[in-house]
């Protein structure tokens, strides 16, 4: 049984899966410092408040709005320097690496209505005429 358990343990998904949640936490550090302690204050330069103080009590209870334009705010910010620093750079680095261009699907095109079809068709799919192979 313990046999067992060490595979279990040493299989590579779990210690790649372990290794991810261990750089996902600390890329989130990375990312929540990034926007609170750089872009945060860039946003209060563009006159953009805090609106936590923001409340409106009906009846017995308070809703807190101002909390959630606040959450709303700092969501759409992560989004853009998850984005802006991260996908961005990342996909140009992997365009640059590309070497070969892409072949998965060769095509041409119909004659009668000029739709890309596959190389080996013998008949379009779109307008189903006849096309020389």
């Amino acid at each position: 049984m313990l046999n067992e358990f060490r595979n279990f343990l040493l299989r590579g998904n779990v210690v790649d899966l372990a290794v991810a949640v261990v750089v996902g936490t600390a890329f989130g550090a990375i990312v929540t410092s990034l926007v609170t302690d750089i872009l945060t204050p860039l946003l209060g330069l563009l006159g953009i408040p805090d609106f936590g103080h923001l409340e409106r009590g009906i009846g017995p209870s308070t809703i807190r709005y101002g909390v959630f334009l606040n959450a709303l705010i700092s969501f759409v910010t992560v989004s853009a320097a998850v984005f802006f620093f991260v996908v961005k750079p990342i996909n140009k680095l992997m365009e640059r690496r590309k070497t070969q261009p892409d072949v998965e699907n060769p095509t041409k095109q119909c004659n009668e209505c000029l739709s890309n079809i596959p190389v080996g068709a013998r008949r379009c799919a779109f307008c189903t005429s006849q096309v020389a192979a």
